[in-house]
This record gives C-alpha cells, structure tokens and sequence, in this order.
C-alpha cells in the first residue's frame, strides 16, 4: 500500500521555501545563522504564505563544500544549534501549518568522515567496503567530472594504500557503495533518525549518482542488480515511518530518463522532481521573448502517477544550469543574462539571481514568477526570492547566491549584529543591497515584490488545479504568448504570458464554454465574457499577464 492509500497528498499543492540556516538569521550574534534565529523567523514565512520548509544540510561538516561534505549524518553543526533547536524548530513550524524537509545527501561524504577515515586505513580494514576503489590505473575520466575547473578525474589516488576512490563530485567527497547492503542498511537508519524527529520528508541530492553502480566491480554490482529496487525500498521506508513523508529528487536528465526515477507510472520511487528542462527553457524563451521552448518543454513532460509531482523553480541554491540547451542557445541564454566571464560558471551556467538578470525591470521579474505560480507543478522558492535579492558575484562561485538574508537596511541587512569578518559570507552591496532591497521596508510596502507573492500564493492556494489537474498549452498567433489551461475536478484556470516588450491582444477559445460562462480575474479586479462559442479576445501589455478563472453558471467558487 502506497501513501496515496493512507494520507493526504499535501505536496500536490505545496510551496516550498528554500533556505540555509547559516545565511538565514543570527541570533546570538556570532557571524553564523542558527536554528534559534530560523525561528524567530518562521513567522515571515507563514505571513508569506508558504506550507513547506526546505533545509539545506545542517550536519556536522569539513566546510570544504556549504556543508554538502558531510562527517557526521545525525548531527547538527554546532555552529547552527542542537538536536533540541531542531526538534523546536519542527514543533515551531508544526504548531503554524508549515511541514519541514531536510536534504538527504547520502551519494557521499567527506573526507574526514570516520567511515572514511577507516576505510582507507587498509584494503582489508571493515569499512573499505564502504567506499568504491579499484587498484588498477583508472583511464581517462576528465569528460566525466561535475567541475571542470576544480576536478581533472573522477577518480583520486590514495597514497597510503596505493589505490583509487571514487568520487563524482570533489575529491574530498569520496562515493559510497551502496551495491554494500550495510551501506544501505546505514541509509535507511538516517532515514528513519530524522523522520523520528519529526521531519516530513527529504530533498534527495544527486539522485543518479547514488543509484549508477559504474566503478564498483562485477562482484558489488551483482549485489545490486536493479539499483531502481533500492530506490523502491527508500520510498517504502519511507511511507511506513511517517504519514505523508516525501522524496523530492535532484535528477537533471532527459525527461523519459526522469520518469524512471518516478518509478514509472507505478510512482513507487521518488515522489517529486525538479524540472530543470523546464527551468532551462523558461530562460531561453525569455532571452527570444519567444514562448515556444517553454511550451515544448511542458508538453513533454511524460505522464506521471497521480500522486508523483514535478517541481517548478527559476532558480535554486546551485548555478543557474543550462546543461540541457545546446551550445547555441545556451549562448543565447548567456548574451542575456551573463554576458560577463565573471557571471557564468562550468561553461554552462550562470551565478545570479533573477532580478538582476533582467535588470531590475519590475514587470518582468513579476511576470516569471507569475509564470511560476500558475504553472502546473508545486512551486520551489529559494530564500530571498520573495524581496528580489540580487548575487554578489565577487563570491566567484556558486556561493554568490548563498549570502546573507536582508531583513532590514541596517548592518549585515539585519542578518547578524556581528563584524562583517565574522559572517559565512559577504552581505549583497551595490543596488541590490540591504539599504535597497529588504524584508522590513516591503513588508510595509502594498507594491513591493513581497506583497506581490503573497498575492500569488494565496491565488495559488485556492487553485487546486494547478496541482491536481490537467494541463493544456492553448495555441497562439502571438510567438511571445503562453496561454495555457489547468483543468481539475470542476475548476479550471487559464494563465496568460506575454513574453514580449510589446502589448497584444490574445485570442481564446475554450471548448465546451459558451455565452454562460465568463473569465474572472484573480490577481486584478475585472471579468471578461465569453461568446456563444467560448471565444474572447484578452488584451495584454507588454510582459503582461492574467490569471483568469473560468466560471461556469452556478459556480460556488469566490472570485
């Protein structure tokens, strides 16, 4: 029996807010976010209306990357606070509506792991099962390396045993062997540690990674055959520890290579995924102001289970990936958005954050999150979005969008009261600094960006469609247009996007309406009607938009 059996499936129309509690908020003023501080905070999350918090590792860690270099997985930094402010933070955040999902990065660990540190003590020591090695001179593997600028090689010689470890990341994250059934065993108690905790669920990094068994021998792959059957196993683990516990997946690949990861239509793995093709043609159809690849990337999504879910984002806590775009049209993505070395990173991404992207224009930057809202999926925010944050390309890496939260324009933008030395990062300057851009001058503000999203999550909220129902891209004699339709149950909501600088007028036809039946605004005052043949004409200006409910006679629905 599957969740959708036993429990509601609450991600289906989730918003998911993602944040460092590092860079999140200081309270005891030492220079480093904490779980007291994350608390103190909850409130402006609730106030803006999301349901649930996404934590980035919070673990104990080398520091050699954000924390994703992990070296113990059931501890807490004690930078950031104890399992008693974790254990606060998720009653905290209960008692107010808001679910709690941690990261799970168990593809690898650090280097000073203590699995680690004994495995390579000795090719007979306990753990060296644990990790992938080989004794043999590995060939060339420069092709295959996630960072071209700090890595060479997936695999890394160890003097002291004369033998190379894996590792698909940096070499100071050596992979584990999950063809090692006392490594998955080991998964399986994290699992199971943080769920007794009371965390509603994990986002799963680097999700094909930890399933590709490439490298280990033909011996360790025999004991995992069918690496997708372990998956099964982590998401039926999962569904007897809690009551509705989700598994949202990093898989960047093709979409069919995707849906097995969903575990097919059977949806017996991974419960959501982030749809980075689409998040990739977002930006290339706005670089053309050509709607086009969005909608073919949307209307090649594979079918899914119904209670398996895409997740929709523009941006996240890593670089702004082009990867799946072709060289030229990534170059397009680049001369809009990047056209400076400094802002791009790997050769196929970019290091900054959207408002700048688009140079600060406001009616762009309302129309992409618009788009976001009213797309078919549940929406993913990463912490700062809502007040229009910019990068600090100084940083140099992926960490230019990973500063300080700004909470007020007074110093470190309210984020800590320590020396600026002090904190994990430099705090945003120029333009879209703390003095210009925080959360208590908008808070205050009826037209500011904060009070837009609190708009369209609430708008969202009350469309269940979006993330229950069908979906339909609507066709269009204007090439900068998006119309699409989400249809469920008896509601359906037709979304409007002008992609271009200049006003149009759209055409629409809904089938199956007529003269009864009108168009609602849900995000302005206004109503549009139909004629006999479900026709309308909708004016839109340039990067415009609308959300327009469709109201059938007799509707119950508020407007």
């Amino acid at each position: 029996m599957r969740v959708s059996d036993t429990a509601d499936l609450w991600w289906k129309n989730a918003v998911l807010y993602c944040l460092d509690v590092e860079t999140y908020m200081d309270w005891d003023d030492d220079g480093t976010g904490d779980f007291p501080g994350l608390v103190q905070r909850l409130d402006h999350l609730v106030d803006l209306g999301v349901t649930c918090l996404w934590l980035m590792p919070f673990y104990p860690t080398a520091e050699r990357d954000d924390g994703y270099d992990i070296t113990d997985f059931y501890g807490v930094d004690p930078r950031l606070g104890t399992h008693g402010d974790v254990v606060e933070l998720i009653r905290t955040a209960h008692d107010r509506g808001l679910r709690v999902i941690v990261d799970l990065v168990v593809n690898h660990t650090s280097d000073q792991h203590p699995w680690f540190k004994e495995s390579r003590r000795s090719t007979d020591n306990p753990y060296r099962d644990w990790y992938v090695w080989r004794s043999d001179t590995p060939p060339d593997t420069s092709d295959q390396v996630v960072f071209p600028d700090q890595e060479d090689s997936i695999w890394e010689l160890d003097e002291k045993t004369g033998e190379y470890y894996l590792h698909q990341f940096y070499k100071t994250q050596p992979d584990l062997n999950v063809t090692n059934p006392l490594v998955r065993d080991e998964i399986a108690k994290i699992v199971g540690f943080w769920t007794q905790l009371g965390i509603d669920g994990f986002r799963m990094d680097a999700v094909p990674f930890l399933l590709d068994t490439a490298g280990t021998s033909t011996a360790e792959a025999d004991r995992l055959p069918d690496p997708h059957a372990y998956l099964r196993d982590i998401r039926a683990f999962l569904d007897r520890r809690t009551n509705g516990g989700i598994l949202l997946g990093e898989v960047n690949l093709p979409f069919d290579e995707q849906l097995e990861f969903y575990g097919g239509t059977d949806g017996d793995e991974l419960t959501m995924q982030f749809d980075f093709i689409g998040m990739q043609a977002t930006y290339l159809s706005l670089a053309r102001g050509d709607a086009g690849p969005l909608a073919r990337a949307l209307t090649g999504r594979p079918a899914t289970a119904p209670e398996s879910q895409w997740a929709t984002f523009v941006r996240n806590h890593d670089e702004l990936t082009l990867d799946k775009l072709t060289e030229d049209e990534r170059q397009e993505v680049f001369a809009a958005f990047g056209p400076e070395p400094e802002m791009q990173i790997y050769d196929r991404g970019l290091i900054r954050r959207l408002p700048p992207m688009l140079g600060g224009d406001p009616r762009r930057i309302r129309l992409v999150y618009s788009l976001l809202f009213s797309l078919p999926g549940t929406p993913t925010i990463f912490y700062g979005e809502e007040i229009g944050m910019g990068e600090q390309l100084s940083v140099g890496s992926r960490l230019a969008v990973r500063t300080p939260m700004q909470w007020t324009s007074g110093t470190n933008g309210g984020f800590s009261r320590a020396r600026a030395s002090r904190l994990p990062g430099p705090v945003v300057t120029g333009g879209y600094g703390p003095e210009f851009v925080n959360v208590a001058d908008q808070r205050k503000d009826p037209d500011s960006l904060l009070t837009f999203f609190r708009l369209l999550i609430a708008r969202r909220k009350e469309c269940p469609e979006l993330g229950w129902g069908s979906f339909e891209v609507l066709d269009q004699p204007h090439t900068a247009v998006l119309a699409h339709l989400c249809s469920w149950d008896d509601g359906a909501l037709l979304a409007l996007h002008n992609l271009g600088a200049e006003p149009v007028v759209v055409p629409v036809a809904l089938d199956g309406c007529g003269a009864e039946h009108l168009l609602a605004d849900l995000l302005v005052e206004g109503t549009t009607a139909l004629d006999e043949r479900g026709r309308a004409e909708v004016p839109l200006e340039g990067y415009g938009f609308r959300w327009l409910r469709v109201v059938a006679p007799g509707t119950r629905r508020l407007l």
